[in-house]
């Protein structure tokens, strides 16, 4: 009993209300102090550095969970406008692949015009719709025929230079035989010093050759060779080839020359057909020997 008496008269103090009525009353003060005259900024400044820490690790958690998703989201959201640029830039490229065809196409046309404009032979625009899919034969078939009265012999060139020979005609379509046709022979000449010769085709588009030409020729690489109209087909003038390769061997009586067409063989798809050339007088079958005369003289 005793002892009970003691513990409650050092517990004697103020009352829990009165305790919460001293501290409310310090805090307004303290509060009023800090705002009048900041008393407490350093004291608040230092608390706010100690807790700092302390409040990153606590939001460390939904952080890196936010970061990770941001990620996964971000990334999925990459694949998926990855691909729509890559359909776009697919889509694109064929248009602008198109487009560069159409302008091909619209510069050879205009270069066609202009020739046309400048040619002393009439022309018609032709275009090729068939190729034989045979590769050993150089021939195409182009939309004009018998009905846009074409006739087996004419010659077809596109804007650079010769491409072929109609040799045969159907009443809406006609067969072109390319120059590059194996053994096809074009009458040519030097554009530089006017040195005669045949050009042979050799079954490639890529090339065609000068044969029988003595190896002390007069012919250089990159001479130019034109149709040189003396076999009555193709007029005169018209480019053919580029020499692209010469050689020489003493050992052989004729040099080999190989040239590269000017013409579009197996490029283009707009060409031209010319008119017919100028007649030329029959080719007699024989010539009278000067023996043959005095004899016819004699009588």
């Amino acid at each position: 009993m005793e002892g009970t008496q003691t513990f409650q008269v050092f517990n004697r103090g103020p009352s829990s209300a009165a305790r919460l009525v001293f501290f409310a009353v310090l805090s307004l003060l303290l509060m009023f102090v800090d705002a009048r005259f900041r008393y407490l900024e350093s004291t608040r400044s230092l608390l706010s550095e100690l807790v700092y820490p302390i409040q990153r690790l606590a939001t460390l958690p939904n952080v890196l969970w936010q970061q990770t998703a941001d990620f996964f989201v971000s990334h999925q959201n990459l694949l998926e406008e990855n691909k729509v640029l890559h359909r776009q830039h697919e889509t694109d490229m064929a248009q602008l692949l198109q487009w560069q065809a159409m302008l091909r196409e619209n510069q050879q046309l205009r270069t066609l015009l202009a020739l046309q404009q400048r040619s002393q032979f009439n022309v018609q625009f032709a275009e090729i719709v068939y190729a034989e899919r045979d590769v050993f034969r150089r021939k195409v078939l182009i939309n004009k025929g018998s009905a846009a009265n074409i006739q087996e012999g004419r010659v077809v060139m596109d804007d650079k230079g010769i491409v072929g020979q109609v040799t045969r005609v159907y009443p809406w379509l006609s067969e072109v035989t390319l120059i590059t046709e194996k053994d096809h022979a074009v009458p040519v000449q030097v554009q530089r010093n006017g040195l005669r010769s045949i050009a042979f085709g050799a079954g490639d588009t890529s090339h065609m050759a000068l044969r029988y030409m003595p190896v002390s020729a007069d012919i250089v690489k990159g001479d130019v060779l034109v149709t040189s109209g003396v076999d009555g087909i193709y007029p005169p003038g018209i480019p053919v080839a580029r020499v692209e390769l010469i050689e020489r061997d003493a050992a052989y009586p004729f040099a080999r020359i190989v040239c590269k067409p000017l013409g579009g063989v197996d490029q283009h798809r707009f060409l031209m057909v010319l008119s017919a050339s100028p007649a030329l007088p029959a080719r007699p079958e024989t010539m009278p020997t000067p023996a043959r005369l005095k004899t016819k003289g004699a009588h």
